[in-house]
């Protein structure tokens, strides 16, 4: 699979007991695996012994006692210092008063305001009359929540503690000026599966490259119920939340930079508790999502890629990761590539995601095919092309038109589809298929997919995709 999922680190109550029916059932039926057992890995991956010499490169020191110790020490330091200001976040159905979800998250004022993830609050802010928020302390002190302001875009809340007659203790954020270096070690705090408390230790890995947003490229474990809780520095300061990991690899995790959280809380400091759905709020911020997705794509010039004598417009390397291959595609006397490209640039709203964009092509040269075998397997190809055209209960059903474009170089046969959010009024998914017509043996299949997008931009952005195929004539 080329596009690895991303996952927040909310728990919901239901994944926690799928979880633990699963981790109960490997225990019983575990063996010692054998020593010739072989190592997978992803496609494409090399296999490679980190621990072996390399030219370079010397052999790995095992880690002494002392070093072990001194980590240990220096773990536990930051929890005993930590350990009042964490809270675990609970989002409880009102009629039951049942445990619907969980997280984590921490004090950062003396008033009681806790900074979270908003895919942890987010049922508060969209569904206030049927869920409820609760905090509890690590010696299980238990109180109600109220939702100040989120942040879409970054994935971030506010909550605020209510009743509170003590100022909390609080976790100071670490001053901007002081950069973090590279492979800094980091300390991330949560509870992970509902189990207890934890911290977890790891290095900071700079920025994540291609992230439509900020992102700390965390060299540690986060798990479900991690999210929304911090992740410190040596002297227990604030650099970062957690927020998501990946899942084909291991101790690959992300962090929302603290200065955004910070820019939360100033905003929160004042504001009104959120009692009713926050549905005009959340698409105000997803409509500056879209224009700063529309003016990226925009403004960098697509790329173009080499298919034969065509040319398929790919995004700028700096916006979105592409990968090619060739296929067989069990038909003889047929050759065809692919490319598949997606930008990480999408955002959770509620218990969707929105903001992706995805690019895909299929390239088909058929020169021994003949042109009328050939014309009935692209368009059948076109017609597979799965679009949205049933709604559900976040998007209408998809309306869609067909039309003969010709942009310049190329003649295409475009369809245009478009699906409306139900409750993010003047949003949209947009999809663009888009085949060539030219040649009678070879053609080029493109797809263009984006998510959350207002009709002004999303026109832009169709016209600026159809405009950049190009077919260019043998000399």
């Amino acid at each position: 699979m080329p596009f690895p999922l991303i996952r927040p680190l909310r728990l919901a109550t239901s994944s926690l007991l799928l979880l633990l029916c699963a981790l109960a059932h490997a225990q019983s039926t575990s063996q010692p695996a054998a020593a010739n057992t072989p190592v997978t890995r992803p496609a494409g991956s090399a296999l490679v012994d980190e621990t072996a010499p390399t030219p370079g490169r010397a052999a790995a020191a095992a880690p002494t006692a002392a070093d072990a110790a001194l980590l240990s020490r220096d773990a536990r330091r930051i929890y005993e210092l930590s350990r009042d200001k964490l809270v675990q976040i609970r989002t409880l159905l009102r009629n039951a008063d049942t445990q619907a979800s969980i997280g984590s998250g921490f004090f950062v004022s003396a008033d009681g305001l806790i900074v979270t993830n908003f895919h942890v609050a987010s049922q508060l802010a969209l569904e206030p009359e049927r869920y409820r928020g609760v905090y509890v302390t690590m010696e299980g002190l238990e109180g109600e929540v109220e939702l100040l302001a989120f942040d879409v875009q970054r994935d971030l809340a506010v909550l605020r503690a209510k009743g509170r007659t003590a100022a909390a203790p609080v976790l100071s954020f670490r001053p901007a000026p002081e950069a973090l270096a590279q492979g800094e070690r980091i300390y991330s705090l949560g509870n992970p599966l509902d189990i207890g408390f934890a911290v977890t230790e790891g290095t900071y890995n700079g920025l994540v490259k291609r992230s439509f947003y900020p992102r700390i490229f965390f060299g540690g474990t986060l798990n479900p119920g991690m999210s929304g809780g911090p992740a410190v520095d040596d002297a227990g300061r604030v650099l970062g939340v957690n927020v998501a990991k990946r899942l084909d690899g291991e101790q690959v995790s992300f962090l929302i930079p603290a200065e955004f959280a910070q820019a939360l809380v100033q905003r929160a400091a004042n504001a009104e508790p959120i009692t009713q759905p926050a549905y005009g709020e959340m698409t105000k911020q997803l409509m500056g999502h879209q224009q700063l997705l529309t003016h990226r794509f925009l403004k960098a010039p697509f790329r173009e890629q080499r298919h034969g004598n065509y040319r398929v417009p790919v995004p700028d390397d700096a916006l979105a990761r592409c990968w090619g291959s060739g296929r067989d595609p069990g038909f003889p006397g047929l050759n065809l590539e692919r490319t598949q490209c997606q930008a990480d640039s999408d955002v959770v709203a509620g218990d969707f995601n929105t903001g992706a964009v995805r690019l895909a092509y299929e390239a088909y040269n058929a020169p021994t095919l003949g042109a009328v075998r050939f014309a009935r397997v692209f368009s059948q190809s076109f017609a597979n092309e799965q679009l949205p055209k049933r709604g559900n209960r976040h998007q209408t059903a998809a309306e869609c038109s067909e039309r003969y474009v010709d942009p310049g170089s190329l003649p295409l046969r475009a369809v245009v589809c478009l699906s409306a959010y139900r409750k993010l009024p003047g949003l949209y998914n947009m999809t663009i298929l888009a085949a060539s017509v030219n040649q009678p043996t070879q053609g080029v299949l493109g797809r263009l997919d984006v998510q959350g997008i207002a009709f002004d931009n999303g026109m832009k952005l169709a016209n600026h995709y159809l405009q950049a195929f190009r077919w260019e004539a043998a000399p």
